[in-house]
């Protein structure tokens, strides 16, 4: 490049040069000698220039052979880089998949582990609270407590895990602990606890000993003293662990039928004083019935319906005072009041006919009042019983908070009394309501006999038969007194 620019100043120096001077062929030798000398110079540097290109381009060729190989280094680096990226993605996912499955396990041991904490409370006695009642509260408190950590929670569950497995060990020849006791006057006792399986017994410190009983609403058991020498028996198995238990195939059940067993004299004397009054009432309800299904059924039998077809026959007929004369000691409670009337019909029939069926529907209604009474009266004195078993139970509140046994068995008993109350009551509605339809029926029944009879009658009293002579039939009678 450098050549060409030097050529073309030469040769135009040169043409300035001709134009300036008048010889024409020395100038032009002369331009020729001095382009020649320029052109010699100018291979020359080009020569030179070649050469030094030439010796530059083999270190530049190395250099960028060795960046090539470096950027071909560099790719595969970084497609092991990729690959190494992508790999570990994957592991990422799977490593994320894989601590969500161990989170999942942890939880779902951990709510095995609480259900368990929770559970194993509701299999063991009542007693075992004192032995193990704070591990069981630690286990069941720690997934509820937020502040733990999840090593912190496990470690808890895990300790009463342990603690029960030592519980089960110790439980199968038999363990012993101490504790606390209500006794059955509320009063709270130290002593022994011993578990023989399912069966739990106590030995206070003062020497009494008895099966222990759950109360609700309370951690501390009730003490229930048994008798005889199987008392002696407990005190001295509690006491110095060896002794001799009788066995029990009901697992228990078969001491608990005893400490439980009732009946209906045991439930009565829990009812309190005023189950006397209850007695009274039932005694005299029990007493009316059978009284009044007694007089009912020997009314019953005393009725005659042919005796009434025949009274009413004979008053047709004018006979009026051979009915009295044939009825008059008749049992029938509906022919009796019409032979009254009968007899008293010269003041008032109708007088003597409501008179007479209110002296029969009397003896229907005797008793009836009784068990009204009772009816009304047991329910009340029931509730009156309630009442003031609560008051005794609730004073109790104030004094010995530690014996909830005694406040809800009191209760219990109160109700004892409504209980007895409703059911007298109960009971005597049924013939009560049964009496009153016999009195109904027993009514209707003298009603409408007393109401045919004044149709019989009325007409014979306001107009008498004119005499009839021996020799006139009786039926002409009856027509003269139809037509009057």
């Amino acid at each position: 490049m450098k050549i060409t620019i030097r050529a073309l100043c030469i040769l135009g120096l040169a043409t300035g040069a001709l134009a300036q001077q008048p010889a024409p062929d020395q100038t032009v030798a002369n331009l020729s000698q001095s382009a020649e000398r320029e052109l010699a110079a100018s291979i020359a540097e080009l020569n030179q220039l070649r050469e030094q290109v030439a010796t530059e381009k083999l270190p530049l060729a190395k250099e960028l052979t060795a960046a090539e190989e470096r950027v071909t280094d560099l790719r595969r680096d970084n497609d092991q880089l990729v690959r190494e990226v992508d790999q570990g993605a994957l592991e990422l996912v799977s490593v994320k998949a894989e601590i969500k499955a161990r989170n999942e396990e942890l939880d779902y041991v951990g709510n095995l582990l609480d259900e368990y904490a929770r559970s194993f409370e509701s299999k063991i006695n009542v007693a075992e609270m004192q032995y193990c009642g704070e591990a069981i509260e630690t286990a069941k408190q720690a997934t509820e407590n937020e502040t733990l950590t999840l090593q912190e929670k496990f470690d808890r569950q895990v300790a009463f895990v342990e603690l029960s497995v030592k519980r089960l060990t110790d439980a199968l020849g038999g363990m012993r602990f101490p504790g606390v006791g209500v006794d059955l006057q509320g009063a709270v006792a130290s002593g022994q606890f011993a578990l023989l399986g399912p069966v739990a017994l106590f030995r206070s410190d003062a020497g009494d000993a008895g099966l222990v009983v759950p109360q609700t609403g309370s951690t501390k058991p009730l003490i229930r003293p048994l008798e005889g020498a199987v008392q002696a028996g407990i005190g001295l198995l509690v006491q110095s662990g060896e002794g001799t238990l009788p066995l029990d195939p009901s697992r228990g059940g078969a001491l608990k039928e005893l400490v439980q067993k009732t009946n209906l004299v045991h439930i009565f004397v829990k009812g309190g004083p005023i189950m006397w009054p209850l007695l009274v009432a039932s005694i005299l309800a029990l007493g009316t019935v059978l009284e009044r299904l007694l007089f009912l059924a020997n009314e019953r039998r005393k009725r005659d319906s042919k005796a009434l077809e025949q009274l009413f026959e004979q008053v047709e007929s004018g006979d009026i005072q051979g009915a009295i004369r044939t009825h008059g000691q008749s049992k029938d409670y509906v022919v009796r009041p019409l032979v009254y009337a009968l007899g008293h019909r010269e003041g008032s029939l109708s007088n003597a006919l409501v008179y007479a069926q209110a002296k029969e529907l009397k003896r229907f209604r005797r008793g009836i009042s009784v068990l009204d009474t009772v009816i009304t009266l047991a329910p009340l004195l029931g509730l009156l019983g309630t009442v003031t078993g609560m008051m005794g139970s609730f004073a109790l509140i104030g004094g010995e908070l530690s014996a909830p046994g005694a406040i809800t068995g009191g209760i219990a008993e109160a109700l004892i009394a409504t209980a007895f109350g409703l059911g007298i009551a109960i009971t005597a509605l049924i013939p009560f309501n049964f009496l009153n339809t016999k009195l109904d029926e027993a009514s209707h029944e003298i009603e409408s006999a007393a109401t045919q009879l004044e149709l019989i009658v009325h007409p014979k009293v306001l107009h008498p038969a004119p005499r009839v002579e021996p020799n006139e039939p009786a039926r002409q009678a009856v027509a003269v007194a139809g037509k009057a």
